[in-house]
């Protein structure tokens, strides 16, 4: 009689591919779940150095742009100083002019008129006065004109004095321009 097995083999066998199977799945499963988790720190790790350069570059942009607004409020500091200087310069080199303005008006004065007020705006100056006659006043005007100081007088009124009838003066308004020379206007 032919040997024959009863053993079910077959069965066994698949019984054990099918255990191999699932091991094999479970070590994939455990290497895949290995990669994913390595995968996470290693983008982790990214993440928070990336977070770091980010701080610290925040800071030195913070830090630098506290220094623009020093270098701003010391550049502006600067003009300040500088308008400054210049005004200083400005009347310090005046100084002499306006001594010579005033002699030139003491000069240039004839008898008979007095000065009431002088106001300076730039390069303008107007002269209230009392005067004992017109001639007087038109004596005045040809000697502002005729001064190296001084251009272009211009009367701008001429009014009665009411009062004694031994009063027969004027008051009167005036402008005149200083002049100025080339050298003046560089400077």
């Amino acid at each position: 009689m032919a040997r024959i097995n009863l053993r079910p083999w077959r069965e066994e066998r698949r019984v054990e591919q099918q255990r191999e199977f699932l091991m094999v799945l479970a070590g994939v499963a455990i290497v895949g779940l290995l990669f994913v988790f390595m995968q996470d720190r290693w983008i982790s790790s990214n993440i928070e150095e990336q977070q770091a350069r980010n701080n610290y570059l925040t800071g030195e942009i913070a830090s630098l742009e506290r220094k623009i607004q020093e270098i701003n409020k010391l550049k502006e500091r600067r003009e300040q100083l500088l308008a400054r200087m210049r005004v200083i310069q400005a009347l310090q080199g005046n100084r002499p002019v306006i001594v010579h303005m005033f002699d030139e008006m003491v000069r240039s004065l004839p008898d008979g008129i007095h000065y009431t007020s002088l106001s300076r705006k730039g390069e303008r100056l107007s002269i209230q006065g009392r005067a004992e006659s017109n001639n007087r006043i038109s004596s005045l005007m040809r000697r502002l004109d005729g001064s190296e100081w001084f251009m272009e007088p211009n009367l701008t009124a001429v009014r009665a004095r009411g009062g004694a009838d031994d009063d027969k003066s004027n008051d009167f308004d005036l402008t005149v321009e200083r002049y100025v020379s080339v050298e003046d206007q560089e400077g």
